[in-house]
């Protein structure tokens, strides 16, 4: 059972390495290749980047709670990333704005699936005092991907074509899909999953949306939550739009990923410190910390354009990031 538990667990961390590409790396790649392939205008840039996330963003907690509610939550998790996969190839195959429109929306919502996914995997497959730590090694292995993933994106955008990097992502996301199909139902603990009692059996109903309106500190967190990504989200792809305009094509490919690939390096190493000092030191200093640098790198933003100091720049979004993910 032991052994069998631990495959499970083994192919959780191969989720969160496929999960690469899905979550983060494909927002700076989308920016270069819409500009300078499409030949598209920033505004129709933006507004395609700004749909996937409000598409995501509007449907988070039904999502939530559609995972929540599931005993099926692998063939769910598996669904969504073959979704990814297809949108992903469809944002190279399609050049119609309006195809690309209903693209972006079908992905904003298929990746909203990931992390409530992986948060309830971690919460129903460990030990209530072993929980930080899995979330720490999934945050791990996920920015470990996002590592190779930059890295594949770099060579195959420079070398072949910006297209081949979006059917990379799909590659990815596929991955992801059969990952999921590996982790065994019965070692996901449904009362668990859904920081219930744990004990294997139905507990008591979870609180509605009525009650949670009614929480102070619920309300102040997901505010500085979603203050923290509406400033964060948009940081890469703006940065991949400079890229573009000052090296056409091809060329800006290898300064996004260089960008992508210092921020998840950095990630990697922050989830690490992270998750053994959350206990510890507690929760809110570290969420200070994630803000704070957050702030610094926004500001620094402003001084330069430069590639080495921008693709420099971005040790700051990493530690901003990583920390808030893992605490989260």
């Amino acid at each position: 059972m032991a052994e069998e538990k631990g495959r499970s667990l083994r192919a959780l961390d191969a989720l969160n390495f496929c999960n690469a590409g899905i979550q983060t790396g494909l927002g700076p790649f989308m920016s270069i290749f819409y500009t300078s392939v499409r030949h598209w205008n920033p505004g129709q840039v933006g507004l395609l980047l700004a749909l996937q996330s409000f598409a995501g963003i509007g449907l988070q907690s039904v999502i939530g709670n559609v995972v929540d509610q599931s005993h099926r939550k692998r063939l769910l998790t598996a669904t969504a990333a073959i979704v990814v996969a297809c949108g992903a190839a469809g944002i190279a195959a399609f050049p119609n704005y309006g195809i690309q429109i209903a693209v972006q929306l079908v992905i904003g919502v298929a990746v909203t699936f990931s992390p409530a996914a992986t948060a309830a995997f971690a919460l129903g497959m460990s030990e209530e005092n072993e929980v930080t730590g899995r979330v720490a090694r999934n945050e791990t292995f996920t920015h470990s991907g996002n590592v190779v993933f930059a890295a594949t994106a770099g060579v195959v955008g420079s070398l072949i074509a910006l297209a081949t990097i979006f059917y990379s992502a799909a590659a990815f996301a596929a991955g992801m899909a059969i990952a999921a199909l590996f982790i065994k139902e019965q070692h996901v603990n449904f009362e668990a999953a859904r920081a219930g009692n744990g004990d294997g059996k139905e507990g008591e109903e979870p609180k509605g949306y009525r009650e949670l309106f009614r929480d102070k500190r619920i309300l102040y967190f997901t505010l500085a939550v979603v203050l923290f990504n509406v400033s964060n989200a948009a940081t890469l792809p703006l940065v991949g739009e400079i890229f573009s305009k000052a090296k056409k094509g091809a060329g800006s490919a290898w300064q996004v990923a260089a960008a992508v690939f210092v921020a998840e390096v950095v990630m990697v190493l922050v989830a690490m410190f992270t998750g053994k000092k959350a206990d510890n030191w507690g929760r809110k200093p570290l969420f200070l910390l994630a803000f704070g640098f957050l702030a610094v790198r926004n500001g620094l933003n402003l001084v330069s354009h430069q590639p080495a100091y921008l693709i420099g720049l971005q040790t700051f979004g990493g530690v901003a990031a990583s920390t808030l993910s893992v605490e989260i």
